[in-house]
């Protein structure tokens, strides 16, 4: 697997060391060596080190990356310029474009954002091909969930975006006075309708920083 290379360092030490961690590991190693597994094993860590905890604005929280070829990269919602844009990545350019009147671009690259201060943070960090929450339960939810404390014990204000009921269930661990955390439907074709759309978690992200004297996030994401 890769490394982490940056300030997470300072929370994740404490979890390498734990029983679930190598336990974890060898799974993850193990499923890497025998089956297809998304993302790259290079990239497993991609949302950790384009978006050091120091520099977090706001947190993203995804379920599981995409189980299809050439579309997870360790970002949580975003695939690599030249693969279609997911259905639900579709829904999150639509909410932003009715919340913050943005174009819809014609990729679905999220590097923008994680340069930004947007951990983009998926549950569980694995997934077999074609299998979608195949690697629930190995253990990265125990790993993400000390990434969400971390975040929860920075003496800061930061955004948490909680899509859909799994990733709505960590709003328990949050309660720093200082953070805003806002929840809604996932953005799935299937939920996206139950309140996503019209959440305009977008403008009240900026809003919040704003008043806290943070710099926005520039959301739109420019065509290739």
């Amino acid at each position: 697997m890769a490394a982490i290379e940056n300030d997470w360092l300072i929370p994740f030490n404490e979890e390498f060391k734990k029983p679930y961690y190598k336990s974890l590991y060898m799974k993850v190693k193990e499923e890497y060596n025998t089956k297809a597994v998304y993302p790259p094993s290079d990239e497993i860590f991609t949302a950790f080190n384009l978006t050091p905890l120091s520099e977090v604005k706001v947190l993203i929280l995804g379920q599981d990356p995409y189980h299809e070829p050439g579309q997870a990269h360790g970002l949580s919602f975003s695939v690599k310029p030249g693969i279609q844009t997911p259905p639900s990545l579709v829904n999150i350019y639509k909410e932003l474009q009715d919340d913050l009147g943005l174009y819809i671009p014609n990729n679905g690259y999220l590097t923008k954002w994680a340069s930004q201060g947007v951990l983009m943070l998926n549950t569980v960090l694995t997934v077999r091909a074609h299998q979608a929450n195949s690697h629930k339960g190995i253990g990265w939810e125990e790993f993400t969930d000390a990434a969400i404390k971390a975040l929860n014990e920075q003496d800061r204000p930061i955004v948490y975006m909680l899509w859909g009921a799994p990733a709505g269930r960590k709003q328990e661990m949050l309660n720093n006075k200082k953070q805003l955390v806002l929840t809604a439907p996932h953005p799935s074709p299937l939920s996206a309708y139950r309140g996503f759309f019209g959440c305009k978690h977008f403008s009240k992200c900026n809003e919040f920083l704003r008043n806290n004297g943070i710099d926005e996030i520039d959301w739109q994401i420019e065509d290739i």
